[in-house]
């Protein structure tokens, strides 16, 4: 396995659980199920035992492995400096062992199968893919500056589709010169790859790699963060040479005060940062930069917030498996519940998966009377900017 040298390193001081205050609970399993096991400190030691033979890969143990967002909270907090970036490699080294060894949580199989048989995790069409975009101004791509890459949870989802949308539509606002691949769309394989499938991953990204060479494709914005990361890192070990945008990236270059003409009411905004923005590539001002430039908003921090956010607990294919499950300490519905403190009308994202957990959380937490979840894209789009 790779990076086992690293798993007797661990002594399980518990830092990695917590974010800066150390009295939250940071770590989205351990936070739910409030084991030892669960905390990454506890994988490291599982794994020890699987690779030395005391401990077998029994059902408990595929559901724990499993169970890690790869939020990247323990990476932030462990205080051994020697080893803590390789933190999240190795848990994916060891789902990736499992996965050879066919031992895998039903929830995973469910998902790793359709993404290979089908080009994606909900077992439909690719034809359906460019549907959202039916009736609107989104092009093909045709050699546009940019390609706005959309990805599974914006093309197949309700929620994921009105982001597209909104999206869409501002960057069209703005004179950005972007087109879609639509039906051409190939997943972008990152959660596979946090699920420890690398072969899968990589088959992935090799297609899309060809796909934007034959394309001509040099610029990508992305909807999600997942893809983001994927594309931006993952694909870049693989040989890939592309300029990737998160498109609150671009939209902070281009959005200022000066572009809205009329006052609007106030609204009291709160953001969450998505781990694979944050955490993962340290982009933690392009969205607070949109929300400061808008009229009307008072941007108000939740206590954990930037390097200390909590995950919403869809992250490492989790938003797919449930391995997480729900619960009064579901990681999403404690969030909202620290959302809803701060006394904001509205919760702000910049991701698929977090709008879709978020909203099913509000509903489960009853707060929609209190609280709307919002994408940034959305938020700029109903304070009127011009065209």
């Amino acid at each position: 396995m790779e990076h086992a040298e690293i798993l007797h390193r661990c002594f399980r001081c518990g830092y990695c659980k917590f974010p800066d205050n150390y009295v939250d609970l940071n770590c989205p399993a351990y936070l739910k199920f409030r084991f030892e096991t669960y905390s990454p400190g506890g994988r490291m030691w599982l794994l020890r035992g699987l690779l030395k033979g005391d401990l077998q890969p029994s059902a408990r143990m595929q559901e724990i492995l499993f169970s890690c967002a790869t939020c990247g909270n323990c990476v932030n907090h462990c205080t051994m400096t020697g080893f803590k970036d390789l933190l999240l490699e190795a848990f994916t080294a060891g789902k990736e062992m499992l996965v050879q060894a066919g031992k895998l949580p039903p929830p995973v199989r469910d998902y790793l199968t359709p993404l290979l048989e089908h080009g994606n995790p909900f077992k439909l069409p690719a034809k359906k893919r460019g549907a959202w975009a039916a009736g609107t101004a989104a092009d093909l791509y045709s050699n546009q500056e940019y390609l706005l890459y959309i990805g599974d949870v914006g093309s197949y989802t309700d929620r994921g589709r009105a982001m597209a949308l909104s999206v869409s539509e501002l960057l069209g606002r703005l004179g950005v010169s972007f087109g879609i691949l639509g039906a051409r769309e190939i997943s972008d394989g990152n959660d596979a790859r946090a699920m420890g499938e690398k072969d899968l991953f990589e088959e992935l990204a090799r297609r899309n790699l060809d796909l934007f060479r034959s394309a001509g494709i040099q610029k990508v914005i992305t909807l999600s963060p997942h893809g983001f990361h994927a594309l931006k890192n993952g694909y870049a070990a693989l040989g890939g040479e592309l300029q990737v945008f998160h498109y609150t990236q671009i939209l902070a270059k281009r959005i200022n005060k000066a572009a809205f003409t009329t006052p609007e009411p106030p609204l009291k905004v709160c953001y969450h940062d998505p781990c694979y923005l944050g955490r993962h590539n340290q982009e933690y001002n392009a969205a607070r930069k949109i929300l400061f430039s808008l009229p009307g908003i008072q941007l108000v921090e939740m206590e954990r917030h930037r390097q200390n956010a909590l995950c919403c607990g869809g992250g490492g294919g989790n938003f797919f498996t449930d391995i997480l499950g729900g619960g009064a300490d579901a990681p999403a519905r404690v969030r909202v519940r620290e959302a809803a403190a701060t006394g904001a009308q509205v919760l702000a994202v910049a991701c698929p998966i977090c709008a879709n957990m978020f909203e099913d959380a509000l509903k489960v937490e009853g707060l929609e009377d209190r609280m709307h979840v919002k994408d940034i894209s959305e938020v700029v789009l109903e304070r009127k900017i011009s065209s």
